[in-house]
């Protein structure tokens, strides 16, 4: 896929984040024998797991568009700490990777499956975690194929972000630990006298 093809939809690193455009470009594209792979996520702190898992998904198609996850949607599903990396780097690393042909920014506002109601792919990847069995059922309505794939690295975001987390505490915990309990111990001994 010549990326500069589509330069005029997602140029300086912007996103496509309307429904009709994105509808009207597909039925081009399929107007013209491509088959269009989509896949959704958060992207947030950029890994290699979501770089072999896009190259993996890019090989089931001609055209791979990403729906990526705005920061209100990953904030309302993941908590107010997330996403860690804001919505324009996401999109603009995103855009970088050479398996991705278009971005698409999902709002928090939006219907279920929009995007995959409005592209309906002919491959819809995900991951184990991402629907159960019997919404991938209900899927296959909207989409030619659906692809459930393997985590693609040991490690997520989640994962990572924990694990920096865990540190963190165990840091502050043999850094407070003795200070703390010298500071108790000085009140103590000043409410004696």
């Amino acid at each position: 896929m010549n990326k500069g093809a589509f330069a005029h939809l997602g140029s300086s690193g912007k996103p496509l984040t309307d429904y009709k455009k994105i509808k009207s470009l597909i039925e081009h594209c399929k107007y013209l024998g491509m088959k269009i792979v989509l896949t959704q996520g958060s992207f947030d702190m950029i890994h290699v797991g979501h770089g072999r898992y896009l190259r993996e998904a890019k090989k089931h198609g001609d055209l791979l568009i990403v729906g990526l996850d705005s920061d209100a949607k990953i904030k309302y599903r993941k908590g107010p700490e997330r996403p860690v990396v804001p919505q324009e780097e996401r999109v603009e690393m995103l855009m970088h990777l050479r398996y991705v042909d278009l971005v698409f920014v999902k709002e928090l506002k939006d219907p279920k499956w929009s995007l995959i109601k409005a592209v309906r792919p002919d491959v819809l990847i995900a991951t184990q975690t991402t629907y159960t069995k019997e919404k991938l059922k209900e899927l296959k309505k909207y989409c030619g194929k659906v692809l459930v794939l393997e985590p693609m690295a040991t490690t997520s975001t989640s994962a990572k972000i924990r694990r920096l987390q865990m540190s963190t505490a165990k840091k502050l915990g043999q850094a407070l630990t003795p200070k703390l309990i010298k500071t108790i111990q000085d009140v103590l001994d000043e409410l004696k006298n």
